[in-house]
């Protein structure tokens, strides 16, 4: 078998290069060619050397493990590495998805090593598990978060508006407050004030509506119309009905590179 190479993602240092030496033990011709220490960096590291297998640890802040499978998609064979957690364990088996529970066991890592030489022997191509994805995102984003939010008290003027979340178009941040920009049944569109930081919001509101699309913004994915690409890797959101234009910082580009 030719030589294989492998991206090891964790935020763990230790448990990082722990994973390196067993697989260095199970596998010895498989080359891990760079370690990662978040989503964001497995992602760019993938993107700049294109190994064949990524073992990326579930949670990992800023991008997850998850989100950056999402984006790395059908190129690489996907092995995850996870604390136990009963849902994901779960919902891995049922789609059939290679991973590996911490601490991670010899025995269990040299399965996942023989399913991955066998399909490399037979090449095999890479299974496409973007719906499973999809949803175990959308259960990470929800697992501890506060109720979701499903009204907002906004201030317009001299007025309180009480406003439907399904209803916004977007958040940014605005000084000491959070604009909220929405649209009403009859399809006007208004903007009002609240006190709520975006950060406490985002963590109420549904992740597979809502986005973080800059420090400062998040948008309802809904009202989006389009995305252009603009200089140094960010972009630019177009609204539906709306003139407003959002920026997508270079953090956030990953969500659109498939639009």
């Amino acid at each position: 078998m030719s030589a294989v190479t492998a991206l090891i993602a964790d935020d763990e240092p230790l448990l990082r290069k722990g994973l390196a030496r067993m697989l260095e033990q199970a596998w010895p011709q498989l080359d891990v060619v760079v370690q990662a220490r978040n989503g964001r960096e497995a992602v760019e590291q993938f993107e700049a050397r294109q190994p064949d297998i990524c073992f990326l640890d579930v949670h990992m802040p800023g991008l997850s493990g998850v989100e950056a499978a999402r984006f790395i998609g059908r190129r690489a064979h996907l092995v995850f590495v996870t604390a136990y957690d009963r849902y994901a364990v779960q919902a891995f088996e049922h789609g059939a998805v290679d991973y590996l529970v911490k601490p991670v066991e010899p025995v269990r890592l040299a399965d996942t090593v023989a399913r991955l030489q066998e399909r490399l022997r037979a090449a095999l191509p890479v299974r496409d598990h973007e719906a499973l994805l999809e949803q175990l995102e959308a259960r990470l984003r929800r697992k501890d978060a506060p109720a979701a939010l499903r009204w907002l008290r906004v201030s317009v003027g001299q007025s309180l508006r009480m406003v439907s979340v399904d209803e916004i178009d977007f958040l940014r941040s605005d000084e000491k407050y959070t604009l909220v920009a929405w649209r009403a049944d009859d399809g006007r569109t208004h903007e009002g004030l609240i006190r709520t930081p975006l950060k406490e919001l985002l963590a109420q509101l549904d992740g597979s509506c809502f986005a973080q699309v800059h420090r400062s913004v998040v948008v309802n994915l809904h009202a989006i119309s389009h995305v252009t690409r603009g200089d140094n890797e960010t972009a630019d959101i177009h609204l539906k009905g709306r003139t407003d234009v959002l920026p997508v910082s270079r953090s956030y580009l990953h969500l659109f590179r498939q639009m």
